[in-house]
């Protein structure tokens, strides 16, 4: 099964952003508007996915969990792209990048 991907500058605007990082990677810095939803916990937390039909953009920090959670999540009936690169592309991309708590900026 082919996988969709984007690179971040083609992640639309408005689009459903899951970003599958751990807490410490997401206060780091992370998109503005994105949903955090750890990959280690996503099978708990399903419910939190919108329940429309649009499409889930799904990002990491290089690409590879995004990829596993993006393949899970389409064999289950969601309709999920990755995000290739990840944040790491996204901020070499020049994109927007807000932090929580203490966090300055992003830390490749």
């Amino acid at each position: 099964m082919d996988m969709e991907t984007v690179a971040p500058k083609d992640v639309p605007e408005g689009a459903h952003l899951i970003d599958v990082r751990e807490q410490n990677e997401w206060d780091a810095g992370h998109a503005p508007g994105a949903q955090h939803l750890p990959a280690s916990s996503l099978l708990e937390n399903l419910e939190q996915l919108p329940e429309d039909d649009d499409e889930l953009y799904i990002v990491c920090r290089t690409g590879g969990r995004s990829f596993q959670v993006t393949q899970w999540l389409n064999a289950n009936g969601f309709e999920a792209i990755n995000v290739d690169g990840g944040m790491d592309q996204w901020f070499e991309s020049g994109l927007p990048i807000e932090a929580d708590g203490e966090a300055e900026a992003y830390i490749l």
